[in-house]
C-alpha cells in the first residue's frame, strides 16, 4: 500500500515539477523564433528521458546521500517528504512568491528523515547546499561575462544560433541535475536503483503535461518580473545557467536551474546597468528561496513525527 500510495505522489510531482520548472526552462528564450515552443518542449521532454539513461547520479545523491530511504519506512517518509514540498511551494506560488522545487524537495527529504528516524546525513546536506547557494552567483557571474562579449561580437543571425545552443546545454544540465528528483521518487516507490526506460519515459510525459500548463506563469516571472528582457539577456541566461549546472551535475550536486536562470538574468541585467533589475522583484523571489527549505524541512519533520506516532499507536 506504502508503495502504490508513493506511485501516485510521484506522478503528481512530476507534473508539479514540469509545471514549476519548464516554463522556467522555456521562457528566457520566448523572445526570439529560433525554439517554438512546441520544439522546446518536445526536445526537453525527450532529454529528461534520455539523459538519465547516461548518468542518474543526481538521483542517487537525493536518494542515498542525504538520507537512507532505503531504511524501513523509508517509503513512507519519502511520500511525506514530497507531500511537504509540494504543500510549501503551492502556498509560496499562491501568495506570487515562485521558488525551487529541488530546495524544497532538500529541506522535505532531511526533515521527513530526522522525523521519521532515518540516518541523515549533516555532510552531505550541508554540501548541497553550498552548491545550491552558489548556482545562481555563479550563474550570474557567468552571464555578466557573456553578454559582454554577445553585444560585442555576435549579430542578429549568429544569436538565433547560441540560442540554440544554449538552450540545448540547459536542457540537458536540466535532465542531469535537479530533473532526478523525480526519478529519485519513482526509484523508492518502485525499488530500483538504475534508470529503467519505461519510468525515465513515464517521468518525461507527466513532466511535459506540466510544462504545458505552467508555460504561461513563468512567462510572467521570469522573463517580466526580474529583468526587461531583450534577448541577449535570455541567451547569455541560457548559456551561463546551464554551464552552472552541468558543472554540479558532474560533481552529483543537485541545484535549481530556475535559482540559476534567475541568478544569470540578473547577472546579465547588471552587466547593462542595474536599472534593467526589478529589485522589488529580485528581493521577493529570494526571500521565497531563503522560506523554502526551512519550512519544508519543518513540515516534513513534524507530519513525520505525526505519522510514526499515529501508526505505533495503531500497532500497540
Amino acid at each position: 500500500m506504502d508503495a502504490v500510495i508513493l506511485v501516485v505522489v510521484a506522478g503528481l510531482f512530476a507534473v508539479v515539477s514540469g509545471v514549476n520548472d519548464g516554463g522556467a526552462l522555456l521562457v528566457t528564450g520566448l523572445k526570439l523564433p529560433t525554439v517554438r515552443p512546441a520544439t522546446g518542449i518536445l526536445t526537453l521532454v525527450t532529454l529528461v528521458a534520455v539523459v538519465p539513461l547516461f548518468t542518474h547520479q543526481v538521483a542517487l545523491t537525493f536518494v542515498t546521500r542525504l538520507a537512507s530511504f532505503d531504511a524501513p519506512g523509508g517509503r513512507i517518509a519519502m511520500t511525506i517528504a514530497v507531500v511537504s514540498s509540494l504543500g510549501v511551494v503551492t502556498v509560496l506560488s499562491a501568495k506570487g512568491r515562485p521558488t525551487s522545487l529541488t530546495l524544497a524537495v532538500v529541506g522535505g527529504l532531511t526533515g521527513a528523515g530526522l522525523g521519521w528516524g532515518l540516518p541523515v546525513s549533516p555532510g552531505s546536506v550541508s554540501l548541497v547546499l553550498a552548491f545550491g547557494v552558489a548556482a545562481p552567483f555563479v550563474g550570474g557571474l557567468l552571464a555578466w561575462m557573456i553578454i559582454r562579449l554577445l553585444v560585442k561580437t555576435t549579430t542578429a543571425r549568429r544569436l538565433w544560433r547560441w540560442h540554440w545552443v544554449g538552450f540545448l546545454l540547459q536542457t540537458v544540465a536540466y535532465a542531469a541535475n535537479d530533473g532526478q528528483k523525480m526519478l529519485a521518487v519513482f526509484m523508492i516507490a518502485v525499488g530500483f536503483t538504475g534508470a529503467p526506460a519505461a519510468y525515465t519515459v513515464l517521468v518525461a510525459v507527466l513532466f511535459g503535461l506540466g510544462t504545458l500548463y505552467g508555460l504561461p506563469r513563468a512567462g510572467r516571472t521570469l522573463g517580466r518580473e526580474i529583468i526587461v528582457s531583450r534577448p541577449p539577456h535570455g541567451v547569455a541566461a541560457e548559456l551561463a545557467a546551464g554551464a552552472a549546472v552541468i558543472g554540479c551535475a558532474a560533481a552529483s550536486m543537485p541545484v535549481s536551474m530556475t535559482q540559476a536562470i534567475a541568478g544569470a538574468l540578473i547577472g546579465a541585467g547588471v552587466s547593462q546597468g542595474g536599472g534593467r533589475v526589478r529589485w522589488y522583484a529580485t528581493v521577493k523571489i529570494v526571500m521565497a528561496w531563503l522560506l523554502t527549505l526551512p519550512a519544508s524541512g519543518l513540515l516534513g519533520w513534524g507530519l513525520a513525527l505525526l505519522v510514526k506516532g499515529f501508526a505505533s499507536v495503531r500497532l500497540s
